[in-house]
């Protein structure tokens, strides 16, 4: 696995550099967004570790701007800011996880190697699914044609969820891509939240599935 990791931290890049090459891959470090592209040009690379807090810029920013100019490498976000409305701002901006420091090495490593095991995503201003379109510029559900009155948290779920575009994506995962971390109070609000999610798509409901024990998925069978 080759890792582009981009942080402006002496200490972090020699950590994360020993720790990923300890692990058998291959890595090449950066400071600054300026130096992610001539890097993303000279080599391939198969998950970008990207840090929120660059000195030139925002590394949520900088992978905006990825997505925008085709890049469909996995991002991995690292940042200090653990707040829902933080983790909601890098998804929306095109990144496929958020990890907040302070992290366990081990962690990293085990989201790292997910994400180049399941490659790049589908990246679309827009998904359909028969009737019901997820409209990730506008950030709207339209169902039948009608926009669906989500909430913030519900939309959110909506839009992990659609990305993954009938990929199963596990309780967990959904709730730190959402919340931010995984707890008894976001776990119980996340069935609240599903439930009601398909009450409002009303008889088009079947395009949010649940996958016993394991999770959700966003698709339309027909």
């Amino acid at each position: 696995m080759r890792i582009l990791v981009v942080d402006d931290h002496a200490g972090t890049r020699k950590l994360l550099d020993r720790h990923f090459e300890q692990a058998g891959h291959a890595v090449r470090t950066v400071t600054a967004c300026s130096e992610v592209n001539d890097a993303l040009v000279a080599s391939k690379f198969d998950v970008v570790v990207l840090d929120v807090m660059l000195p030139d810029g925002s590394g949520i920013e900088l992978c905006r701007q990825m997505r925008k100019d085709g890049l469909t490498v996995p991002v991995l976000l690292l940042s200090a800011r653990g707040e829902v409305k933080d983790r909601v701002s890098g998804l929306d901006a095109g990144a496929d996880d958020y990890l907040i420091k302070p992290f366990a090495l081990s962690e990293l490593l085990a989201r790292v190697t997910a994400l180049a095991r399941r490659g790049p995503m589908l990246r679309a201003r827009r998904s359909e699914f028969g009737p019901v379109v997820v409209d990730f510029e506008a950030r709207r559900v339209l169902n039948a044609g009608t926009q669906v009155p989500l909430t913030a948290m519900e939309l959110s779920i909506v839009e992990v969820l659609a990305t993954r575009r009938g990929r199963v994506v596990a309780r967990d995962e959904l709730i730190e891509c959402v919340w931010g971390e995984r707890t008894e109070s976001a776990a119980s609000s996340l069935e609240v939240l599903v439930g009601r999610i398909r009450r409002k798509l009303g008889p088009n409901a079947s395009v949010l599935r649940t996958a016993r024990g394991l999770g959700y998925a966003f698709e339309w069978e027909g």
